[in-house]
């Protein structure tokens, strides 16, 4: 019985970590386009997937594209890694990862900004540039284009690596 409850408590401090660990309370959409879909099965295996995750409101699915939009509920405190996460447990990639959030979400820590700083709008969209966030061809091509961005290629997977959109 003791060894159960110490499962369920390092089960329990395992979700609180991976769901505190860079806190982006002020993202309210992510769009995710997969890699490696064959049939509406691989994108409900996804959709299933993402929907999961109790911070998610909606998600909706564009099988001509193969891109899930996921409306988040406020004060939620995801980082970007759980969606990839969700996507490759589900046996695929991330092909483009776009977000859509307020501004000061840049200014965490964690963010590392690859052109101009975001304007005052209440929200801005950026797309998450690094290595598993896009197709391995995109990355190579900005691989050479961000080699003087230090950390860049490091493989720090608590940097997030983005360019504003919009």
């Amino acid at each position: 019985m003791k060894s159960k409850n110490i499962k369920n408590a390092l089960i329990a401090l395992t979700f609180l970590f991976m769901f505190s660990i860079n806190s982006n309370a002020q993202i309210s959409k992510v769009e995710i386009r997969a890699t490696g879909l064959t049939c509406s099965m691989c994108s409900n295996a996804i959709y299933k997937q993402l929907e999961s995750i109790p911070e998610v409101e909606t998600v909706e699915t564009d099988l001509n594209t193969n891109t899930f939009t996921v409306i988040l509920k406020e004060e939620n405190n995801l980082s970007p890694r759980i969606f990839k996460e969700k996507v490759e447990k589900a046996g695929f990639f991330v092909g483009t990862f776009i977000v859509t959030a307020k501004p000061e979400t840049t200014s965490n820590g964690s963010y590392v900004l690859l052109n101009d700083k975001p304007n005052s709008a209440s929200e801005i969209k950026f797309q998450l540039l690094d290595k598993g966030y896009v197709t391995e061809k995109e990355y190579k091509k900005t691989t050479k284009s961000y080699k003087e961005v230090g950390t860049y290629t490091d493989g720090n997977e608590d940097n997030f690596h983005i360019k504003i959109i919009d």
